[in-house]
């Protein structure tokens, strides 16, 4: 039972494992089979990719070409987008012309100012860009533009005109504006925001080459080179009225000098012309503010020159015409021209800081009358030695000649105008007015512009004004006494004349402006023709002082006998201890009578002196100054021969006719 057991069971097992051999070659006969396939395919897909290969490599040799040809055809397609996009744009310009041309009709004034300006600044853009394309079929719409850019911009022109005018008054009145202290009418701010964006407009218009009107296109030119289109406009309305406000100022300016006596000296602020500056530089002022508020930096300038023009061309005849007038009568109304200086340089230094302006211009202008000035100063001096040596003679009593005081008036009179006197001195230089003389001072220059460098900067103009005065007394004084030399010789009423003279001046400095100038210079200049006169003067005295002079010869003895006497010994002039008595005995009968001979003639001509004394005329200063000289001198030795001889005629008044007292009596009346 064991073994067939085993057995069988052992056939099972051989079966079971021949199954499972069978199976799995069957499986690795089917693997076989594929790989067979599988290689097989392998071989036709390399057979497939070698031809897709080759293939590839024709395509490529093929689409090359046409891939560099479709590139630059999607470049062209974008071309010609981009053309079709611009020449839509261009078309939508001429498409919205009539729209914009409707707006430009109407004008600025109906239209209103902002919506005017965005239209044609629209119509500017479309017009940059037709340009720009460059493109023929254009051409015609950008004529079409380009005319009526043009006729906007000349409404705005016409705009710009019609607004200036209707704030501009035709006539004001500009005394009542300058005597209330009241600034001139302005333009208003609405207005000058209105021709401010008009003028911004078309000078952009101008810059990027869109031409304006014909009335614009020969204006100033601003610093940048570009020519603001209204500012011509702006001058032709603004320049005439300021010139007409300003004329009939101007014109009394010049009515103002008539005179009424050809004598007369011009008074400081007597003329209108100091009105019409103010007036001036009130109109000036205000108008650069206008321009400021409409223009740009560059033109304002330019622009504010343009509008003063016709104002300094009537400003320019002005001054003419006064310069006419002062070289008509140079020695009275001299002081016109100094006025004139002062005034025109004034007016330009507040412009100057005011504005930076017409400083050149202005000093140009006052050149002519400038130079007059400087003339003026030698001028002066020559008049002064002319009319002293045209006198046909000297007053009889001594008394001065009105060519003193009218000379000092001068002198006061330039006082009043120190200011502007000045500056013309230290411009013309310290001795400049002498004719022929090099300045000491200074340089002299007579620049139509004075500058800093015209000048010694070290220069003081009131000290070359008082070295010019005592220029002045010198002449006159030396004209003065040469005039009476020639005609009096050395006589007394010589030095009457000119202590007389001197009086006068020293007066007339004391009592005005010139006493601060000249009070330390005063003595110098003085001193010596006060110590002339009086010696002219008291020359008279040697003649009266010859009759007190004795050289008497008296005996020593006390008997008064003896020949052959020898000269006595004087006792010291007026000493109390002279006996006359006791003298008198120890002459002669001769030598007494000589006493006596000059007794008589001292009073003689001590009488015809005091006689002379009190016919001369004299200021009060010169015949106190006088008599005291003659007293010093005559006194003394009056009283020394009185003591010693006045007992000759033993006291009866038959030759000595006075005493002490009665002769100091006489001298005290002369004071």
């Amino acid at each position: 039972m064991a073994v067939g057991l085993t057995t069988s069971g052992t056939s099972a097992s051989l079966g079971q494992r021949h199954a499972a051999e069978e199976e799995a070659r069957a499986e690795v006969d089917v693997l076989s089979s594929r790989l067979e396939k599988t290689s097989q395919l392998t071989k036709k897909i390399e057979a497939c990719l070698n031809r897709l290969d080759a293939t590839g490599k024709s395509v490529h040799e093929v689409a090359g070409p046409l891939s560099s040809e479709t590139k630059r055809l999607q470049t062209l397609g974008n071309n010609i987008e981009s053309v079709i996009a611009a020449i839509e744009r261009l078309r939508q310009p001429a498409e919205n012309k009539n729209e914009e041309e409707q707006i430009i009709r109407v004008g600025p004034e109906k239209a209103g100012l902002p919506k005017y300006l965005s239209s044609v600044q629209r119509l500017e853009r479309s017009l940059n860009e037709m340009r720009a394309s460059n493109i023929r079929s254009t051409q015609q719409t950008i004529g079409d533009l380009h005319r009526l850019i043009m006729s906007a911009n000349a409404q705005l022109e016409g705009y710009f005109d019609q607004l200036l005018r209707a704030e501009t008054p035709r006539d004001i009145e500009p005394l009542h504006f300058v005597t209330k202290n009241k600034p001139f009418p302005s333009l208003s701010q609405d207005t000058t925001s209105r021709l401010g964006l008009i003028n911004a407009h078309l000078t952009s218009s101008l810059r990027n080459g869109v031409q304006g009107s014909a009335s614009a296109s020969m204006v100033s030119v601003g610093s940048s080179g570009q020519e603001s289109p209204v500012a011509r406009i702006y001058a032709d309305i603004r320049g005439p009225y300021l010139a007409s406000t300003l004329k009939n100022l101007a014109t009394a300016s010049v009515n103002t000098t008539k005179k009424k006596t050809v004598e007369a000296i011009y008074r400081a602020g007597t003329n209108g012309f100091g009105m019409y500056a103010h007036s001036m530089q009130g109109m000036f002022i205000t108008e650069y503010e206008n321009i400021c508020s409409i223009f740009t930096r560059d033109d304002w300038a330019p622009v504010f020159q343009g509008a003063c023009q016709s104002t300094l061309n009537e400003l320019a005849r002005t001054l003419r015409e006064l310069n006419s007038h002062i070289k008509t009568y140079p020695q009275t109304d001299c002081y016109l021209a100094y006025e004139v200086v002062e005034i025109v340089s004034s007016l330009s230094n507040q412009l100057e800081t005011r504005t930076g302006e017409l400083k050149s211009a202005l000093a140009a202008l006052l050149k002519p009358v400038r130079d007059t000035a400087k003339l003026s100063l030698g001028e002066l001096l020559e008049d002064t030695k002319r009319r002293v040596a045209a006198l046909p003679s000297l007053p009889v009593d001594g008394s001065p000649t009105p060519i003193v005081a009218e000379t000092m008036q001068r002198l006061q009179t330039m006082v009043e105008f120190l200011r502007p006197i000045s500056s013309i001195m230290i411009s013309l230089g310290d001795g400049g007015w002498r004719a022929g003389a090099a300045p000491r001072g200074g340089t002299g220059a007579s620049d139509a512009i004075p500058s800093l460098a015209s000048y010694d900067v070290s220069a003081d103009g009131r000290e070359i004004f008082a070295h010019y005065c005592t220029d002045t007394l010198d002449a006159l004084l030396s004209a003065l006494d040469a005039r009476a030399r020639a005609t009096q010789g050395r006589k007394p009423i010589a030095g009457v004349f000119l202590a007389n003279s001197i009086a006068i001046v020293e007066r007339m400095i004391r009592d005005s402006g010139l006493a601060p100038l000249l009070e330390s210079r005063q003595a110098s200049v003085l001193e010596p023709w006060r110590k002339k006169a009086t010696v002219l003067y008291t020359d008279t005295c040697k003649d009266v002082s010859m009759h007190l002079l004795d050289v008497i010869h008296t005996n020593r003895g006390p008997g008064g006998g003896g020949g052959g006497g020898s000269s006595g010994g004087r006792p010291t002039s007026g000493h109390n201890g002279v006996d006359s008595a006791s003298i008198l005995r120890g002459l002669s009968s001769k030598d007494k009578e000589n006493i006596k001979s000059k007794f008589t003639a001292f009073n003689a001509s001590f009488d015809e002196m005091v006689a002379k004394h009190r016919a001369y005329y004299m200021e009060r200063e010169v015949r106190q100054a006088f008599a005291r000289d003659i007293q010093q001198m005559l006194e003394p030795l009056y009283n020394r021969f009185w003591d010693r001889y006045h007992d000759v005629d033993k006291g009866k008044g038959k030759y000595v006719k006075y005493d002490k007292a009665s002769i100091s009596a006489v001298f005290s009346s002369l004071y």
